[in-house]
C-alpha cells in the first residue's frame, strides 16, 4: 500500500527565536500534565525567597541611623523619606522584596493551574505562561537593579562596628578558656550592668595582662582570619 503524502512541516521555532527549542522527549508524559512548568516555577520561587531574605538582611543591618543597627550604609537613590527628611530609605532592596512576593504568588498560580488539568486537557496553560514570563522578566530586572544600583555602593560603618564589637559582652567567650567559666560569667554580668568593656573590666580585675587581652580580643583572632599587613612605612 502506497504511503500517503507527508503532512507539511511546521516552521522551526529555534531559528525564529534564536533559542535551542526542541520537542519533549516523551510526548505522552508532556501532555499528561504541566509538571515541567511547575518545576521551573518552583526554582524561580526558591531564587526569589533567597534573594528576598538577602534584601531583608540588607534592610535590617542598614537600619538607623540612630535607632537601628546601622552596620552598613546603602547608597541613596532618591531624595529621602517623605515623612523623615534626610533619611535614606532602602528602596532597591524593597523593590526586590516586592518582586519576590510577586514571584512567590505566581508560583501558587502556576501550581493551581497545573493541578486543575483533567486527563490530557490542560486548559490553564495561558495563565501558566503569563505567570512564568512575568516572573522571569521581573526577577531578572530586580537582580540587575540590586547588582547595579545597590550592592556596589554599600559601605561599612566601621567606627560603629568597631565600637559595637569592643562593647559586646560576648567577648567573654574568647576569654573563658583562659580565665574560667565562673570568672567569665561574672565579667559578662559586670559588663552588661555597667556598660563598660570586657577588656577594661578584665584588666582592672587583673585577670589577664593588657597585651594578652589585646591578642585574644583582636578581631582577626576572634574570626579566624589573618590580619592584614600594616601599610605604614617601616622606619
Amino acid at each position: 500500500m502506497a504511503a500517503g503524502p507527508m503532512p507539511p512541516r511546521m516552521p522551526m521555532i529555534s531559528p525564529r527565536s534564536a533559542e535551542p527549542v526542541r520537542p519533549a522527549g516523551d510526548f505522552i508524559e508532556a501532555t499528561q500534565d504541566c509538571g515541567a512548568f511547575v518545576q521551573l516555577s518552583g526554582v524561580l520561587k526558591r531564587v526569589a525567597v533567597k534573594l528576598s531574605k538577602t534584601c531583608n538582611d540588607l534592610r535590617l543591618i542598614s537600619s538607623g541611623p540612630t535607632a537601628g543597627l546601622g552596620e552598613i550604609n546603602l547608597p541613596p537613590v532618591q531624595a529621602g523619606s517623605s515623612i523623615m527628611p534626610g533619611k535614606v530609605n532602602p528602596v532597591v532592596p524593597e523593590v526586590v522584596n516586592q518582586v519576590a512576593f510577586e514571584v512567590i504568588g505566581n508560583d501558587l498560580t502556576v501550581t493551581m493551574a497545573a493541578e486543575a488539568g483533567q486527563l490530557q486537557l490542560n486548559a490553564f496553560e495561558p495563565v501558566i505562561a503569563y505567570s512564568l514570563l512575568r516572573s522571569l522578566a521581573h526577577l531578572r530586572a530586580a537582580c540587575d537593579a540590586l547588582a547595579t544600583r545597590c550592592v556596589p555602593g554599600i559601605t561599612a560603618n566601621r567606627e560603629h562596628l568597631h565600637d559595637s564589637v569592643h562593647r559586646s559582652a560576648g567577648l567573654v567567650t574568647a576569654l573563658a578558656p583562659h580565665i574560667g567559666y565562673a570568672a567569665g560569667t561574672a565579667l559578662a554580668r559586670r559588663a552588661l550592668t555597667t556598660g563598660r568593656t570586657v577588656r577594661d573590666l578584665a584588666t582592672e580585675a587583673g585577670l589577664l595582662s593588657a597585651d594578652r587581652l589585646d591578642t585574644l580580643l583582636r578581631p582577626e583572632n576572634l574570626t579566624g582570619r589573618t590580619a592584614r599587613p600594616s601599610t605604614a612605612a617601616t622606619p
